[in-house]
């Protein structure tokens, strides 16, 4: 298979351990994590090969970041290192009816001061297929977002399919523009959107919808809205999440290409190990499914609901099963039965 390249951070997290809060830690689980590298980390899981493009200081906090992306065993060859620091993220981890909650120490990050031009997209993108951002790289600062506009643009000018994940994150808009003034020139790009209708409505700076997403017969119309507002898109997936409690999720999917709605069932998560990343697992999950049999839609976006579903089962920002982990959850096998 071609190559994916995905563009954005990578964090430092730092977790309170045992479901304690923030003011009961005394230590803190250190991990790496990001959305479009946790993409990277599955789909190379999966057997394709996945280059990450970011940036990272020179110090001892950057060095051991790309040392974990080289143990992960994704593409390094195209990061580009300068800044002062590398984003931090800490997580408290929610258990019951209490939701988990994030911090973010990601201000005047390698990432958030990038300059553009920094990266040679025509030199990255030469024997990939596959583009993916999200809209978490945007959000931390104009030059990132710029940085991303020039990404996207030589990726259509190459020829490959650019996928984005919406991923809104209210608390990272903060740097004078707000995402509707921003979003619809990137997502103009798009051949493939990952999000809630409502949230993409939002980004385009229409009116916001509450969809129904049992209703078969409305949300067609609802989704061909964001075909006409983004001109390249082919397909519009969404992830359905229905939070029983923190430690109790349902989650279900769809996909739409402007002619057919593919549903997945919903499944059953509980105990929830780790919730961080499953959005990502399931991104990875759907550009697997469309890269290995692109027309077989309806075997994607189950992939990506089993993606996603076993990434709550795992601590950390990333989804490390195998292409036989979905598979035989697919097939029925979720008692987690010792296998011997």
């Amino acid at each position: 298979m071609s190559k994916v390249v995905t563009f954005g951070e990578i964090m430092l997290r730092l977790s309170t351990e045992r479901f304690l809060r923030f003011s009961q830690a005394k230590t803190f689980g250190a991990t790496y994590g990001g959305g479009e590298f946790n993409v990277a980390v599955s789909l190379n899981n999966l057997g394709v090969p996945a280059e990450f493009v970011t940036r990272l200081p020179y110090n001892e906090i950057g060095d051991t970041a790309l040392q974990e992306i080289k143990k992960l065993g994704v593409g390094d060859t195209h990061i580009h290192r300068g800044g002062d620091r590398l984003g931090i993220y800490f997580l408290e981890t929610g258990a019951g009816t209490r939701a988990s909650n994030v911090v973010y120490d990601r201000a005047g990050s390698s990432m958030a001061t990038v300059t553009k031009g920094a990266f040679d997209w025509e030199t990255i993108f030469k024997g990939a297929s596959w583009f993916h951002w999200s809209g978490i790289t945007p959000a931390i600062s104009e030059q990132a977002a710029l940085e991303c506009l020039e990404a996207v643009k030589m990726a259509k000018k190459m020829g490959l399919t650019i996928s984005t994940d919406l991923n809104y994150r209210s608390k990272l808009w903060k740097w004078g523009k707000e995402p509707h003034e921003v979003m619809p020139e990137l997502l103009k790009y798009s051949n493939l959107i990952l999000g809630d209708i409502d949230t993409a409505y939002f980004m385009l700076g229409e009116p916001k919808v509450q969809p129904n997403y049992h209703d078969e017969k409305s949300l067609p119309v609802l989704y061909d809205k964001l075909f006409k507002m983004c001109p390249d898109l082919k397909q519009v997936a969404t992830t359905l999440r229905y939070s029983v409690s923190a430690s109790h999720q349902r989650i279900g999917g769809i996909l739409y290409d402007g002619d057919q709605i593919y549903k997945a069932h919903v499944q059953e998560v509980t105990p929830v190990v780790d919730r961080v990343g499953s959005g990502d697992a399931f991104m990875g999950g759907l550009a697997y499914g469309l890269i290995d049999k692109p027309m077989d839609k309806q075997r994607a976006i189950d992939i990506a609901v089993a993606s996603c579903c076993l990434k709550h089962t795992i601590y950390g920002d990333y989804n490390l099963v195998s292409l036989q982990d979905i598979e035989r959850f697919m097939d029925g096998d979720q008692t987690g039965k010792v296998s011997r």
